[in-house]
């Protein structure tokens, strides 16, 4: 006789699991919807963990867009630097600019960071593996609502005026989340297994950032330019900032193009993400 407590019995069968799509696909949304709560479990431990075992604490949100904004605002008075015509004030569209970059970055980052540390409990325990990019991701909007506060007192005193289509900035923004996240599904794994892909990264995104329209207003001349306009995370970034401000958009078509092979590529590294994640636990554990 079986509890009604008792988990359901998995069997495991060498056939690939591709032969069943709609199969996979069903199994794949009972397993999102499953680790909702180990999802929320995990992040509230690790936003907790975040800030209290930083000195500075919550601070670290701030920083990074106050200091970037400070360096570039003084070299950009000095003529260092040709940044370009802005939309708003200079200070306040590179804070804006970097605190949308941090969430990209943060989003890419955070599927490999996961994976990786949760290294020893993969190969334990039997769980959902959306749980641990679920709990990443609701990591990555709390960031973005502190930084959100900055953002608020930043255009208040430089009195940015913003159009009604901020309202519809959030859309844009989980498209640049879901960028990011759809690039770390598809690393997690090798992650897991080599450890250069976390310090490539680093260097990576910091060459990444200077092709992406933070500091700078978006180039329409020149090989830089075109290298600018062809970087996938310029046409969200941008039109994130947009509607958040101006309310016209520059790229629609970049954008939509972008957000299509966004989604379409998170699903397909999704499943590709599950398939992979047996013999990578396998590997890691023998």
């Amino acid at each position: 006789m079986h509890s009604k407590h008792q988990l359901p019995e998995v069997i495991h069968t060498p056939e690939s699991s591709l032969k069943h799509p709609l199969r996979l696909l069903q199994q794949m949304w009972r397993d999102l919807l499953a680790s909702r709560e180990l999802a929320w479990r995990l992040m509230v431990r690790d936003i907790s963990a975040q800030y209290r075992q930083s000195f500075l604490g919550i601070a670290w949100a701030f920083l990074p867009p106050i200091v970037m904004a400070a360096s570039f605002t003084l070299a950009k008075g000095a003529q260092v630097i040709n940044v370009g015509v802005t939309d708003i004030p200079y200070p306040a569209y590179v804070m804006f600019s970097t605190a949308l970059w941090q969430t990209f970055v943060e989003a890419l980052n955070g599927p490999v960071q996961a994976v990786t540390v949760a290294k020893p409990m993969l190969a334990r325990v039997n769980f959902p593996r959306e749980a641990l990019i679920l709990a990443k991701l609701g990591e990555v909007f709390f960031n973005f609502g502190i930084k959100t506060i900055l953002i608020v007192a930043l255009f208040i005193f430089f009195r940015v005026s913003v159009s009604w289509t901020v309202i519809i900035a959030p859309v844009a923004l989980i498209h640049l989340v879901l960028l990011g996240t759809f690039i770390g599904i598809l690393l997690a794994p090798f992650g897991v297994l080599y450890q250069d892909v976390s310090k490539g990264l680093s260097l990576i995104t910091g060459f990444w950032l200077f092709l992406t329209p933070v500091v700078y207003a978006v180039p329409n001349e020149g090989t830089f330019g075109y290298l600018v306009k062809l970087n996938p995370v310029t046409p969200l970034l941008v039109t994130t900032r947009e509607l958040a401000t101006t309310g016209v958009v520059s790229e629609p078509i970049g954008f939509w193009v972008v957000s299509a092979i966004t989604i379409i590529g998170l699903l397909l590294t999704w499943i590709a993400f599950r398939l992979a994640m047996p013999f990578v636990v396998e590997r890691v554990s023998s």
